[in-house]
C-alpha cells in the first residue's frame, strides 16, 4: 500500500482564524472544493466545522505545539513499510471534527461513519485521521488516529466492507490492535456482560444496532436509538480485548465474538 501524507491542519488553522461568519465559509469552499465548484478536492476538510469557535483554534494551536502533523507522517511512513505488499493508494490528512460544540457533528453518527469505511470514500483515494475537539492533543492520538484509518483501509482492501455487527467487531479489533490503542477497555465483568448482551446481534446489519451495541448506551441515546444497558464503547473494548488475545486452536475458542456462548 502506497500512502502519501499530506498536511491540512494548517489549513484549518488559517480558516479558524478569519472571523466567522460567510466570508469564512466562502474560503473553506473554496479551499475544499476544486475549481469548478463540482467535487471535493480536499475530502478529509469535509468532516470539520467550518464555523468552529475558539475551542477549535485553541485545539489547533496545541495540536501545532505537538508537531502533530510530523507524529502522523511518521505513523504514515510506519505503516507503509509494514502494509508494502497490500493493495491501494491514499493520501492521508488530519481533520479536527468538532464533537464538543459542532451543532451538526454527532460524534457516534460519525464515528459510524469512519468505521463502515464506505467504498465511495476509499474510491476517492483519500483517508481521513479524525481528531475530536472535544479531547486534548497527544502524540498519542494522533499516531492512532493515522494507523487506525490506514490499517481499516487496508482490512476493507483485504476482507471487504462490514456488514454485519460480527464483522464490524472483527474489522475494529484487528484494526485497533495494530495501531497499538490501549484504550477502550473494561473490566472482565464488564468485557463477559457486553459479550453477553451483543451475542444476539452478532449478524444484524444496519447503524442503529451497531451504534448501541458498538458505543454503549450514551450514544445510542443520542440518536434516539435503544439503550442496552451498555458501557461507554463496550463493543469495541471487547473487540480490542478479544483481538490482543493469543490465538488459539479454533476449538478453543468458545468465547469469541465470532462465537456466541450457549
Amino acid at each position: 500500500m502506497k500512502i502519501e501524507f499530506v498536511p491540512l491542519l494548517q489549513v484549518q488553522h488559517d480558516l479558524h482564524l478569519l472571523p466567522r461568519g460567510r466570508g469564512r465559509f466562502q474560503e473553506y469552499l473554496r479551499v475544499m472544493l476544486n475549481e469548478r465548484r463540482d467535487d471535493v478536492r480536499l475530502p478529509p476538510l469535509a468532516i470539520m466545522n467550518p464555523m468552529g469557535r475558539e475551542h477549535v483554534g485553541a485545539l489547533l494551536d496545541a495540536l501545532a505545539a505537538i508537531d502533530a502533523e510530523t507524529i502522523a507522517a511518521r505513523a504514515v511512513d510506519e505503516a507503509s513499510v509494514k502494509l508494502a505488499d497490500a493493495p491501494g493508494e491514499f493520501k492521508l490528512g488530519l481533520v479536527v471534527a468538532d464533537d464538543a460544540q459542532g451543532g451538526w457533528t454527532n460524534r457516534y453518527a460519525y464515528e459510524f461513519d469512519l468505521r463502515s469505511a464506505p467504498e465511495a470514500t476509499l474510491k476517492r483515494g483519500w483517508l481521513s485521521g479524525v481528531l475530536w475537539s472535544s479531547e486534548a492533543a497527544a502524540a498519542s492520538t494522533v499516531r492512532e488516529a493515522a494507523l487506525s484509518t490506514i490499517y481499516r483501509a487496508a482490512y476493507v482492501a483485504e476482507h471487504g466492507v462490514a456488514n454485519t455487527l460480527g464483522e464490524m467487531l472483527r474489522q475494529e479489533g484487528r484494526v485497533l490492535a495494530q495501531a497499538g490503542c490501549t484504550q477502550p477497555a473494561l473490566d472482565a465483568d464488564d468485557l463477559a456482560y457486553t459479550r453477553e448482551v451483543i451475542a444476539g446481534s452478532l449478524e444484524a446489519r444496519g447503524r442503529r444496532v451497531a451504534v448501541e451495541c458498538l458505543f454503549g448506551d450514551a450514544a445510542a441515546r443520542s440518536l434516539g436509538f435503544t439503550p442496552r444497558g451498555l458501557s461507554a464503547w463496550a463493543g469495541l473494548a471487547l473487540a480490542l480485548s478479544d483481538a490482543r488475545l493469543p490465538r488459539l486452536p479454533l476449538s478453543l475458542r468458545g468465547d469469541e465474538i465470532t462465537t456466541p456462548r450457549t
